[in-house]
């Protein structure tokens, strides 16, 4: 089994994206998760990019954990074993503006898919 762990020694939220799946999970400074893989081969299990957030003052740092090899469907615990679920902590104030964004983005197909509207009739007459 191949396994690696998170730590977030930052000052703000490190947020864990398990990749290509795009999960995302929320680390508060001091907490750490475990990745785990069905993986036993002798390639790498795992690589890893880490970026900062492009506002600053939100401190939001990002690691992409890239499942190399194996399974793509990895386990993410926490250091008492419990399965750690995507969205895992994801602050309301993020939820609220991908919301947005997606609602924004579907927005011009819910128009197209719309069509014109209906002409009204007026009822016939005797």
């Amino acid at each position: 089994m191949a396994v690696m762990d998170v730590h977030n020694d930052s000052q703000g939220w490190l947020t864990m994206w398990l990749e290509p799946l795009g999960e995302d999970r929320w680390l508060k400074p001091g907490e750490a998760f475990r990745v785990r893989s069905d993986y036993y081969g002798d390639e790498l299990a795992f690589s890893v990019n880490f970026w900062r957030d492009d506002d600053p003052s939100a401190q939001i740092e990002n690691v992409a954990v890239w499942i190399e090899n194996g399974d793509c469907s990895a386990e993410v615990v926490d250091r008492e074993g419990n399965v750690i679920e995507c969205g895992h902590q994801r602050p309301d104030e993020i939820n609220r503006r991908w919301q947005a964004r997606l609602d924004a983005a579907q927005q011009p197909a819910a128009e197209r898919n719309a069509g014109p509207e209906p002409l009204a009739r007026e009822p016939l007459s005797d």
